[in-house]
């Protein structure tokens, strides 16, 4: 296995469900294997194989992630990256798991895609690969913003980005080209997909965290009247990736963009 291989445990009460994923993560040259959710089993693993991602449910047979976490502060020096997975979406809940320690909270069912993607994002430091991955810039921007992973939108915001990266017409032509150009990458309706994307900015805008959107926004926010059309918000996500790529490209050393909270 190459140094720069993620390690990845999979902690998951159903064995057909933990070796489907870890088996999809192998096909991105990610080293996943998985283990009981039983806290004794998961703290073996971590001290024993040292993964660089911990992916578990946040109850356990016996206990729950928030404990496997503070155990595992309070014996190794360089802790792994929790993801954190959960039955239902609560404010509260992944507030208190973000704040114990965890790198990312999911919603189950989860898509090994998605999974993969998140585990790219919380190893980034690891892999050194952010600078100049477009979508891995974009996934970091959309989370930072307060996005939730598990509303479809997200997906669909990403997308766009990238599309819009890929080829200016589609900041031109966004209801004529960019919606049916995504429509047709997830076998869905246009009409879906510019819901969808309202939606998750909403989201973001009811949740937002003034200091990151002011960022995003590069100015205060308290001056907006309302939300930010779909495609104000989007052809300044595909602006600010944009400039950070070139700057990228433009130095020796990558530059994190100040806006992405890693």
């Amino acid at each position: 296995m190459k140094d720069t291989t993620i390690k990845v445990l999979i902690c998951d009460d159903s064995a057909e469900s933990g070796i489907r994923i870890a088996s999809k993560l192998r096909e991105f040259d990610i080293y996943a294997y998985t283990r009981k959710p039983i806290g004794d089993t998961i703290l073996n693993s971590i001290l024993s194989d040292t993964p660089d991602v911990v992916v578990t449910d946040l109850s356990l047979q016996d206990t729950d992630a928030i404990y496997i976490m503070e155990k595992v502060k309070s014996i190794v020096a360089v802790c792994p990256q929790f993801v954190i997975l959960s039955d239902v979406y609560n404010s509260f809940i992944e507030r208190q798991v973000l704040e114990n320690g965890a790198a990312y909270m999911m919603i189950k069912p989860i898509d090994a895609d998605e999974l993969y993607n998140v585990i790219k994002m919380v190893t980034v430091k690891k892999t050194a690969t952010d600078c100049g991955d477009a979508e891995l810039m974009v996934t970091n921007l959309i989370r930072s913003l307060g996005i939730p992973a598990h509303i479809k939108g997200y997906r669909y915001i990403r997308t766009a980005v990238l599309e819009c990266l890929n080829s200016h017409m589609f900041l031109e032509s966004m209801t004529k080209s960019l919606y049916p150009r995504v429509a047709e990458i997830y076998q869905t309706t246009p009409a879906r997909v510019e819901r969808a994307i309202r939606h998750a900015i909403e989201t973001a805008w009811d949740r937002k965290d003034k200091e990151v959107m002011s960022s995003f926004f590069g100015c205060n926010i308290d001056n907006f009247q309302s939300r930010p059309t779909n495609s104000e918000f989007i052809a300044l996500a595909a602006d600010r990736i944009g400039l950070s790529m070139k700057n990228c490209n433009q130095h020796e050393k990558p530059i994190t963009p100040d806006y992405c909270y890693f």
